[in-house]
């Protein structure tokens, strides 16, 4: 029997740089019950250049801006205009209403307590999978710059999709360092029972 030792696309994470601030994460607050670990999430959003209000607002001026165009030329004796006025605020309506409903768009990894969370929302769409930290794998899908996936316990998910591909790798860099740190710390009591279960 031989064993060939393969090495990653992606090196081995390093230290955190220096004044131990993370660059993707967020500390939340400690855990219930008072342990050392703190509540690391990861919130990575779709670049909207418009929110949903500011969508309907714009297309509330745009819409009193061609109607009264429109009224304009009915009274002015062109009345082909307001037609086609309103089939343009329709298809500008509907262009909107299909931007607005991806605004909302983002990937979260919460990791808390020895267990990381991943859900990636799109339009009304939510997946989501939850992985032990001792079991989670966090490897690049193809190459440098392709999404990050994270599998374990026969599931897999894939994260990065909101970021720019050069910074995928430092991304996975955080995440193995987090989960590394979170492995290493003694797990709590109730953390034991559970995984006994």
């Amino acid at each position: 029997m031989s064993t060939t030792l393969a090495p990653t696309a992606w090196p081995a994470p390093g230290p955190l740089p220096a004044g131990g601030a993370w660059r993707f994460a967020r500390e939340l607050r400690a855990p219930q019950g008072g342990g050392e670990g703190a509540v690391l999430q990861w919130l990575m959003r779709r670049h909207s250049s418009f929110s949903r209000a500011q969508c309907v607002a714009v297309y509330g001026a745009l819409s009193v801006v061609a109607l009264g165009i429109g009224v304009g030329f009915w009274f002015a004796g062109a009345p082909a205009v307001l037609p086609l006025a309103g089939i343009e605020l329709l298809m500008v309506g509907v262009a909107f209403w299909v931007c607005s409903r991806h605004s909302d768009d983002a990937e979260t990894i919460t990791l808390a307590e020895r267990e990381l969370r991943v859900e990636h929302r799109f339009g009304r769409g939510l997946d989501r999978a939850d992985f032990r930290v001792e079991w989670v794998r966090v490897e690049p899908e193809h190459g440098e710059g392709s999404l990050i996936e994270l599998s374990g316990q026969g599931r897999r998910m894939r994260v990065g999709r909101y970021l720019r591909p050069e910074l995928r790798m430092a991304l996975a860099r955080e995440l193995r360092l987090a989960v590394r740190r979170e492995c290493a710390r003694p797990a709590t009591p109730d953390a034991f029972v559970e995984q006994q279960r």
